[in-house]
């Protein structure tokens, strides 16, 4: 009986060996799998990582709700979500030099959905704190800023004081009689006032009271001679005839007081001071995450509704890049040490 031959094995890895027809099929997915490896390879990485935000924001304000800080946070934080489309819950942590929001924020995920309010007074507590629980310096991504707003120099209605020109004559002639209120030691607005006192070579009694009602209530008895104080509180004050703004600190006109000349202006050359608020991140956060939010953050502080809003509290908005922030940062912190030991105030 012949043998009959066996049936030949086909080898799927010669092409030759398949029928035509799946040769063509493996021919075409081989190019849809060869297509798709390309497309991956292709894609930015910002585009290969989950979409940014996945959830809402939080951005912590270490200072209490009603006050500047806060109402800035809010109106910027509103507008924010509108542009990620997701909502940027503000969250008040006040505290001491703002360490209990700042530390919340360092050690916070670097994934840029807890943010930090930060303000000149961050750079302030470098100096007035022995040590820290973070190094304010490297601690985080610095995103933009929102906007700076000025100290005034108030003085009440009926003041003796007509310019700044003559409160500096009468300081000249009188060391340490001129009494000039502030707010708690190591605030803006009282190491506002020691580096006035430096740069005109004045000595003065500068008296610091718990919060601003009793620094304007020690105003208008007579108490003080002239108050160091913000100036978008103070606005209405000045608007009803109880107090009269002699100067702003900055090396610019607030708009919320455009008749009032700049210390600068007024004869004192060299004195330039604005606080300040910011946005920040955890540093390590992804580049193109800090982009988004400064994005999103440059967007706000332009929009006319938030400028509307913040520009009757006498805030001159104004967005930065991040390296603008962390220069800005760096030089605040230089200033106000030199400020903070020259007044010799002792660090806790």
């Amino acid at each position: 009986m012949p043998r009959m031959s066996r049936p030949r094995r086909t080898d799927p890895l010669l092409a030759n060996s398949l029928p035509p027809v799946s040769r063509q099929w493996s021919r075409r997915a081989a190019l849809r799998l060869g297509a798709g490896v390309a497309v991956a390879c292709a894609l930015p990485p910002a585009l290969s990582q989950a979409r940014f935000p996945e959830r809402p924001i939080s951005l912590l304000v270490p200072f209490g709700a009603g006050g500047i800080a806060d109402l800035t946070a809010r109106a910027v934080a509103e507008h924010m979500g509108k542009s990620l489309g997701q909502p940027v819950v503000v969250e008040n942590k006040p505290s001491a030099g703002s360490i209990v929001a700042s530390q919340a924020v360092a050690t916070a995920k670097p994934d840029g959905h807890t943010l930090l309010l930060m303000s000149n007074g961050n750079a302030v507590s470098v100096g007035l704190f022995k040590k820290l629980p973070y190094d304010t310096a490297r601690a985080f991504a610095p995103i933009s800023t929102l906007g700076y707003f000025d100290i005034g120099l108030f003085v009440a209605s009926n003041s003796r004081f007509a310019t700044l020109r003559d409160l500096l004559a009468h300081a000249r002639a009188n060391p340490g009689k001129l009494n000039v209120g502030t707010i708690a030691p190591g605030s803006t607005q009282h190491l506002s006032a020691k580096l006035f006192e430096t740069v005109a070579g004045v000595d003065m009694l500068v008296v610091p009271y718990k919060g601003s009602p009793a620094v304007l209530t020690a105003l208008r008895s007579g108490e003080l001679d002239v108050a160091f104080e913000i100036v978008g509180p103070m606005v209405p004050q000045v608007s009803a005839g109880v107090v009269r703004a002699l100067a702003v600190s900055s090396d610019r006109r607030n708009p919320a007081l455009p008749e009032v000349p700049t210390v600068q202006e007024a004869g004192l050359a060299g004195y330039n001071v604005a606080s300040w608020n910011a946005l920040a991140a955890p540093a390590g956060t992804p580049p193109e995450v800090v982009e988004r939010l400064g994005r999103a953050v440059r967007e706000a502080v332009a929009s006319p509704e938030v400028r509307e809003k913040l520009g009757k509290l006498g805030m001159r908005l104004a967005g930065s890049t991040p390296a603008e922030l962390q220069a800005l940062l760096t030089g605040e912190i230089q200033r106000w040490g030199e400020v903070i030991r020259r007044a010799k105030i002792e660090p806790e």
